[in-house]
């Protein structure tokens, strides 16, 4: 077992959401799909980039005073092409407005921030899930990580999309105790119009977790006004893994809009707006997914 690096963009303690318990949630950049409502923008780009939040700027001008490549022009405006997301800005902001949103870790050191809580871990039979972003594009980093949990007596969950080799799974799954594994879109083309990427291989990944029944499967679907609120894409998903042995449950997670507010923050133009779900819809939704599931959650 090594000290692997990978990027990281957050590490949020006493999750509730991510799993079962307590649990850290340690978010890993990058990502190679493309959600049209995606709530992490700032996890779409595997390497650490720069945000400003305007409303924290002071107008001090020591961003200007230290940008070696020209990206504060001298009229006052400011040329964002030219920025490399070098973070020498964000290092001089006093005010917090430019920060890196992504830092380079090793396993051992996300290991060392995550286990100060294993007492909460082991009091509501909690842990640590590995989440991003796509977290199993960084397969090796994230298997240490795991894997130092593991020998620590440390639960281990991991949130996927699925559209990765199989490999990283295989590479990851002796050291985990559960995977959640966003299903967004049953049918083909509207996966693609709105995730931006077939959904074979996803189906093809969660068919062949189905089968090690030593690890639970938590499958979910983010409900999208007007691409999945329909009894067609909920009723298609379901009855796709109704069946699968180590189901523990199925959960419906209700779209918001807060990512929207982070692309101004990245200077990202991407993504659309979505009206979210009305309760009613959601609990529609649930009758829907119970015809099928025995267990299903919604939040």
């Amino acid at each position: 077992m090594g000290d692997k690096t990978g990027v990281v963009f957050d590490i949020q303690q006493f999750s509730t959401h991510d799993g079962y318990g307590i649990r850290t949630t340690v978010f890993l950049k990058g990502c190679n799909n493309r959600c049209l409502w995606c709530h992490n923008p700032e996890s779409l780009s595997a390497k650490p980039q720069l945000e400003f939040f305007k409303s924290k700027c002071i107008g001090c001008g020591e961003c200007a005073r230290v940008c070696p490549h020209g990206v504060f022009l001298k009229d006052g405006s400011i040329d964002m092409s030219k920025c490399v997301d070098c973070g020498i800005c964000a290092e001089h902001c006093n005010a917090k407005a430019r920060v890196m949103s992504g830092t380079v870790m090793s396993s051992g050191e996300v290991f060392e921030k995550v286990c100060k809580d294993k007492p909460f871990y082991d009091n509501s039979g909690g842990g640590v899930t590995l989440s991003g972003g796509e977290p199993l594009l960084q397969a090796e980093f994230a298997a240490e990580i795991a894997e130092k949990c593991f020998l620590a007596g440390i639960g281990v969950g991991i949130q996927t999309a699925g559209n990765v080799p199989f490999s990283a799974f295989e590479a990851i799954m002796p050291f985990t105790q559960f995977i959640m594994y966003d299903f967004k879109v049953f049918d083909d083309a509207l996966h693609r119009k709105y995730v931006g990427v077939s959904n074979c291989r996803i189906k093809q990944n969660l068919l062949r977790l189905s089968e090690y029944e030593q690890i639970k499967l938590i499958v979910r679907t983010p409900v999208v006004t007007g691409v999945n609120d329909n009894e067609a894409q909920i009723g298609a998903i379901c009855d796709f893994i109704k069946d699968f042995k180590n189901l523990d449950y199925y959960e419906l997670l209700k779209y918001h809009s807060l990512g929207r507010s982070k692309l101004e923050n990245l200077n990202m133009d991407f993504g659309m707006e979505f009206v979210p779900p009305t309760e009613q819809t959601m609990l529609r939704l649930k009758a829907v997914a119970e015809r099928y599931v025995k267990n299903v959650k919604y939040i």
